[in-house]
């Protein structure tokens, strides 16, 4: 077992959790800070325009990191079961072919954003102000597609190897470069979003390159070499069959959010537009333990799985469904208790390119919309973990249907019908993320019931074991 590898097959379940997790929601905050650096400062410096064109920029920049996300799943399941299993033997050729997949597919995919973000912002807003700023953003954000790819590649094997530490390393490194060059490209040098995304880009781009640095130093099982990137075919097939599915589930629901934005902007023109993506900033930040607790479970039950200790597995799900609701909770409360200001934080007093009556119409219906979707926090509590405990077993196949019945099935069709057809306005759209996630939920609580995970992990430890 090297330096980056924890046996969490022994000792107790929720320590295990715990441990896993913290590092990781940590890193994930840390991301989330950076994150939200960029529309605080922009919408600081250039009010709601500003904000709301790097929410809606920041919409395909998700829709790209929802793919990675998902792709990464299938890495970091596949090798928290083979060490379950202990198939340390089959980890070099593991990993050059999942570094050799990120490599193709960051090409790939830079190519194809370049092509498709004006088509894609054109669908998001009419607001031309918004449209321009948005555009900029974007093109610059796709160049540092590359270094996207590279950090979750790294982070997703680290991840089921056990490490969640060094992963946070590596993000912290990228916190305090994004923030500085924030402060410094949208403050004194008047760069707006242009000047947010340069200074994401160039924090990814450090983060990658300390990573690869620091592994090669400390003597990694893959060397990053040319000549490693090597894929095999058999362990390719079983990475992208268990990253595929995520991978598009992840992408459904960032469209979704895309259609309900399209959806805010005919709705409350600038102020919806605004509304879902101060909203949709701070809720990334509060649904982030659900998020961490997830892939702690996908780690922690994929290397019980592997090792057959298929009870473990389930307690570990128990556990962060407790954690994860206790936090969501907190999360909830604050989100109705002082709304107003959470909204202020990211848009500021200034209304450039606005009207008064426009500004206050921002706000208004930013706070209308963070008290209704705010309602999402709780339920996702139980989804993110059923979904992670299902990743584990191998069922990424659970994400996916779990993706269409929250995002196709109850999510666009309550927002159309609640904020459009009822006229609810954004009220009816704030509703339409809790009622996803109902939906989502009852898909999951049917499949425990059945006990196909247990199928699945029995299936898992089959294949392992015939991997040569």
């Amino acid at each position: 077992m090297t330096k980056f590898q924890t046996d969490m097959t022994q000792g107790g379940t929720t320590k295990n959790l715990v441990r896993f997790a913290l590092p990781f929601l940590a890193a994930n905050l840390l991301m989330a800070m950076y994150n939200l650096c960029d529309m605080v400062i922009v919408g600081n410096y250039n009010g709601p325009v500003g904000a709301s064109a790097v929410g809606v920029g920041g919409q395909i920049t998700m829709l790209v990191i929802s793919i990675i996300s998902g792709l990464a799943i299938g890495g970091t399941v596949i090798i928290a079961q083979f060490l379950g299993a202990k198939r340390d033997d089959i980890l070099p050729k593991t990993l050059g072919t999942i570094f050799s997949q990120y490599a193709i597919a960051a090409a790939a995919f830079t190519i194809l954003m370049f092509a498709l973000n004006p088509v894609i912002l054109r669908a998001l807003t009419k607001n031309e102000q918004v449209y321009e700023e948005a555009l900029k953003y974007v093109n610059i954000c796709t160049v540092g597609n590359v270094f996207i790819f590279g950090y979750n590649a790294v982070s997703a094997v680290l991840r089921g190897m056990g490490d969640s530490k060094h992963p946070l390393m590596f993000v912290s490194v990228a916190t305090v470069i994004n923030i500085a060059l924030d402060i410094l490209l949208v403050g004194p040098l008047n760069m707006g979003a242009a000047g947010a995304a340069l200074a994401t880009i160039t924090a990814q781009a450090a983060s990658f390159i300390m990573s690869v640095a620091f592994l090669k130093k400390k003597n990694f099982l893959f060397d990053f070499r040319l000549k490693s990137f090597r894929l095999d075919r058999a362990l390719s097939k079983r990475i992208l069959k268990l990253g595929f599915p995520a991978a598009i589930q992840g992408a459904l629901v960032t469209v979704s959010f895309m259609v309900l934005m399209s959806i805010a902007d005919a709705v409350a023109d600038v102020a919806g537009t605004t509304a879902v993506s101060v909203v949709g900033r701070f809720t990334s930040v509060a649904i982030l333990p659900a998020l961490a607790l997830q892939m702690s479970v996908a780690s922690v039950a994929g290397q019980n799985f592997g090792a057959n200790l298929t009870k473990r597995a389930f307690r570990t799900m128990l556990a962060a469904i407790c954690i994860t609701f206790g936090i969501s909770l907190l999360m909830y409360v604050v989100a109705n208790a002082v709304p107003e200001t959470i909204v202020k934080l990211f848009i500021g007093s200034d209304a450039t390119g606005l009207t008064l009556e426009q500004a206050q119409a921002c706000l208004d219906q930013s706070v209308v919309y963070l008290r209704h979707s705010s309602l999402d926090y709780l339920v996702v509590a139980f989804v993110f973990n059923i979904t992670g405990l299902a990743m584990a077993a191998g069922h990424t196949w659970y994400s996916l249907f779990s993706g269409i019945i929250g995002s196709v099935v109850f999510r666009i069709p309550a927002a159309l019908l609640l904020g459009m057809r009822w006229n609810m306005g954004m009220a009816g759209l704030g509703y339409a993320a809790p009622i996803a996630s109902a939906g989502a939920l009852l898909f999951g609580v049917a499949y425990i019931a059945s006990g196909m995970w247990k199928k699945g992990a029995g299936k898992s430890v089959e294949n392992i074991r015939s991997v040569s």
